[in-house]
């Protein structure tokens, strides 16, 4: 029955992924088709390759440069087996029930508890703790998180995370452009066209696709953030390690000092939580849907405290 519920849980968010990202790419088709109304199909043919092109090379450098990036934005350091092996040691415990790679393991000299996963792949993964997480979870809470951050690993997150980011960009980036092209120098195309409906309906897609596109990108994260919490079930078979986990973080008022948008997204606690932000803006559930989640699962897992 548990093992039905996690899988239940892990196909449903991986199915809304995929619905978020093909939502995605219906919206930057809108973009596309909004510039051919207004402009005609010459000028949009030769802007929309290079708009898509220009996405393909963000999402290959932000793709395989994420560990090194996120290294350098986070302030973490890699660290050995003989600088903390009893993290080591539970590390290599979820390892084993996940059946992925090793990954590197690196600290970030923080107060607050939190963190994350990087790596373009299994076989290139790191995951980084905060040094007072360390001090503040013991074991099974620990291997909660462990298993939360390797679920993004084996989920791989890091490239869906760069596909959306990449995407939102390029459509802010494109529907900017367009914007300014309109009002500075779109007077003689606009003259081509009898129908100012369309014409309307085009500026409305370009001035609400930058949004829509951030929102997506959101929802996606978010998505992701429920399926490491469920896989992460799967691996350790304790619901409960990981919820009281996020209770331990939901009780700290502590907020990491690279709270950076740009990595917001990756920690298992948003350090942009406690700001003002829209929950179609946030990038991580509400921790205490999470929790209430993973309680729920406690259920459904006799044995389990």
């Amino acid at each position: 029955m548990a093992e039905n519920n996690f899988r239940a849980l892990q196909s449903a968010n991986k199915g809304k992924t995929y619905f978020l990202l093909a939502s995605m790419g219906l919206l930057t088709w809108l973009v596309t088709y909004a510039a051919m109304t207004y402009f005609g199909v010459g000028t949009a043919s030769t802007m929309v390759p290079m708009a898509v092109g220009f996405a393909l090379f963000g999402v290959w450098g932000s793709y395989y440069g994420s560990d090194k990036l996120v290294l350098t934005m986070t302030g973490a350091k890699l660290i050995t087996r003989e600088d903390a092996p009893e993290l080591f040691n539970v590390i290599e415990e979820v390892v084993i029930a996940s059946g992925l790679p090793m990954p590197k393991v690196a600290i970030v000299e923080d107060t607050a508890p939190n963190a994350f996963a990087t790596g373009r792949d299994p076989d290139h993964a790191l995951i980084a703790f905060t040094t007072r997480i360390l001090d503040v979870m013991d074991r099974d809470e620990l291997q909660g998180v462990i298993a939360h951050e390797l679920a993004h690993v084996a989920n791989r997150d890091t490239l869906v995370s760069a596909v959306a980011a990449t995407t939102a960009g390029a459509i802010a980036i494109l529907s900017d452009f367009l914007m300014r092209m309109m009002f500075f120098g779109g007077g003689r195309d606009r003259e081509r066209h009898s129908n100012p409906l369309a014409l309307v309906l085009s500026l409305v897609v370009l001035l609400l696709a930058p949004i829509a596109a951030i929102m997506l990108k959101s929802a996606i994260s978010r998505k992701r953030e429920s399926l490491a919490d469920a896989t992460a079930v799967s691996f350790t078979r304790n619901p409960a390690g990981l919820r009281k986990a996020l209770e331990v973080l939901a009780s700290d008022t502590t907020v990491v000092r690279q709270k950076s948008n740009a990595v917001a997204h990756i920690w298992i606690e948003s350090p942009l939580d406690g700001q003002t932000v829209s929950k179609m803006f946030s990038t991580h559930p509400p921790i205490q849907e999470r929790i209430a989640t993973l309680r729920a699962m406690e259920s459904l897992s006799p044995g389990d405290n």
